[in-house]
């Protein structure tokens, strides 16, 4: 059974403290957990506030849904993280077979 994992790299230019970093996150994960019912996770330690580096994972018996729902995934995770003063710098996505 397939395994999709998408690494999201933000830049949060305006947060100024670990509290500001929190919010965008929080809000982030939480609607990518409740709108595509996949598992979100940040990756990195909390040491720089401008920075964060989100995973999402999925299972799935197609490889062909998984794929279409990571780019969903994406194309969501842009438009929040940009509503919150973010930006995505970078993605990418693997599938474990």
């Amino acid at each position: 059974m397939p395994v999709a994992r998408l690494t999201l790299e933000l830049r949060i230019e305006h947060a100024q403290s670990l509290k500001d970093r929190r919010q965008v996150l929080r809000s982030l994960k939480d609607r990518l957990r409740t709108g595509f019912n996949v598992s979100v996770s940040e990756l990195d330690p909390a040491d720089l506030w401008q920075t964060a580096t989100i995973g999402v994972a999925a299972i799935s018996s197609s490889r062909d849904y998984l794929e279409g729902l990571m780019k969903k995934v994406e194309q969501a995770a842009t438009r929040v993280a940009n509503q919150h003063g973010a930006d995505i710098s970078d993605s990418y996505m693997e599938f474990l077979d």
